[in-house]
């Protein structure tokens, strides 16, 4: 298929800039694969769509406050760097701006000199292998120092660092968040829970690969990129019993789908506590293993997201989706609103 078929047009005033007081108040685009009917609602109405016995499947991780801003020790120039990748111990892969000043043996000072980190090893496209040193505990040093990474269409300041993280946000290693979780309220999860639908948790690190466009024409062609993923035994005996007595898997976000068919379609549609990196690239005519139904945010023309989407439900149903999502002035991408596929 052609990049050119995953493509809408989309007034940059749709694009969400701050997160909404109420998570829970963002609309809901409901999508029925049975009867092609797309109807509007509220985040909170969700409840009207689950049953018992379904079960919905939760990203665990958790943004790390991975910008941080310093000066080279020994020109006192300012630079940039993004945490990407923890490697061994106290070693990263970040990125770093303005890339052309950090070479091997650069030394960067951040805070005053409460962490610093020097250059190991140098990458493509300002990828640096840096060497932190600090006292006490790293992430207590990171909270301190480290402003949240927002995706790069987002040109607001973000007044809470926890609005975006879900609230249930649990294992760290992000560069950016699972986003069709943050629609999720405590007080939401609970009465899901009372309605009888099981919560399962997943972990996958989001990397900054999520917002990297795709540069061919034939989709074939795209490269994706890598993330880190984890399921536990507890959380596998769960899905297999879902799935043994008919019921509903229903994944939240593109992370959970990418870790649930990475492991279902390389154990037999099975699931098996396991660790490791997943670059699956969802498109169609691709067919689900895993999951029954889907929450998501809208995402960008042209990416990898849509192309996931549009293989649960079909790329015409999408489009004409998406379409009305614009004409209803929906919001879109990290803070914006959601839809259901079922």
């Amino acid at each position: 298929m052609e990049i050119e078929d995953f493509d809408f047009d989309l007034p940059e005033e749709l694009i969400a800039q701050t997160p909404l007081e109420d998570r829970a108040s963002s609309r809901l685009m409901v999508l029925n694969r049975e009867n092609r009917s797309i109807t509007h609602h509220h985040f909170y109405d969700i409840l009207d769509y689950l049953k018992a016995g379904d079960c919905l499947v939760l990203n665990n991780t958790k943004v790390l406050p991975a910008r941080l801003y310093g000066v080279k020790e020994d020109t006192g120039a300012k630079v940039e760097v993004l945490l990407l990748t923890q490697m061994e111990g106290d070693y990263w892969e970040v990125l770093v701006k303005p890339a052309k000043k950090v070479k091997e043996g650069t030394t960067i000072s951040f805070g005053d000199g409460k962490l610093t980190a020097t250059c190991v090893d140098m990458k493509e496209h300002g990828g640096r292998v840096l060497r932190f040193q600090y006292e006490g505990i790293f992430y207590e040093v990171l909270d301190e120092l480290g402003e949240m990474p927002l995706p790069p269409y987002i040109k607001e300041q973000l007044g809470e660092r926890d609005r975006y993280q879900t609230v249930y946000a649990e294992e760290k290693g992000s560069a950016a968040a699972p986003t069709a979780g943050l629609h999720f309220t405590k007080e939401l999860l609970e009465q899901i829970k009372q309605k009888g639908v099981e919560i399962a948790f997943i972990t996958l690190h989001v990397g900054l690969g999520t917002f990297r466009p795709v540069s061919v024409e034939n989709i074939e062609e795209h490269e994706m990129h890598a993330e880190f993923y984890q399921m536990t035994q507890e959380t596998a005996d769960q899905l297999n019993a879902v799935k043994a007595r008919g019921d509903r898997i229903i994944s939240v976000g593109t992370t959970s789908t990418r870790t649930l068919e990475t492991i279902a379609r390389d154990a037999g549609g099975k699931f098996e506590a396991r660790n490791g990196w997943t670059s699956i690239f969802i498109y169609p005519p691709y067919e689900y293993q895993a999951i029954d139904g889907l929450i998501t945010n809208f995402h960008l023309p042209k990416s990898t997201l849509i192309m996931l989407v549009s293989a649960l439900a079909d790329r015409d149903f999408i489009l004409e989706a998406y379409n009305k999502a614009v004409a209803e002035r929906y919001r879109f991408f990290s803070f914006g609103d959601a839809m259901l596929i079922l």
